[in-house]
């Protein structure tokens, strides 16, 4: 991918990874990642979302590269955990609300990377 590539996917996906940690959910209510879900049993928060935070063959094909933050705050921990064991409340940053709040804007920006496809009119031949 080129450079230019790389840097159309990064808000759309990153928005989507914050979504996938915050809200997919099976019906247990539990987050669908399980090192999200022992950090976040555990009282931690999600504090960020690092884009190409592991560029390792294991973490491309399993993330995107993308590497994810927790933070864990004595000070907040006992209210973490009783929130996420009793409602499945889960505690992020304000960076990580933001882009939760940004509804729609990552299915936007995907639409936008349409002229990297091969065949597009906008997409550049080689």
């Amino acid at each position: 991918a080129s450079a230019e590539e790389v840097e159309a996917l990064q808000e759309p996906l990153v928005e989507l990874c914050a979504r996938y940690l915050h809200e997919r959910r099976p019906k247990d209510g539990a987050p669908l990642d399980p090192v999200a879900r022992f950090h976040l049993g555990n009282g931690a928060r999600i504090e960020q979302i690092n884009w190409r935070g592991d560029l390792s063959e294991k973490g491309l094909r399993e993330s995107c590269g993308m590497m994810v933050n927790y933070r864990y705050r004595l000070e907040d921990m006992k209210q973490n955990i009783e929130a996420y064991a009793t409602e499945k409340q889960i505690a992020v940053a304000p960076r990580v609300r933001n882009l939760l709040r940004e509804e729609g804007a990552s299915l936007s920006s995907l639409a936008g990377l349409r002229r990297f496809l091969p065949g597009s009119r906008n997409s550049e031949t080689s």
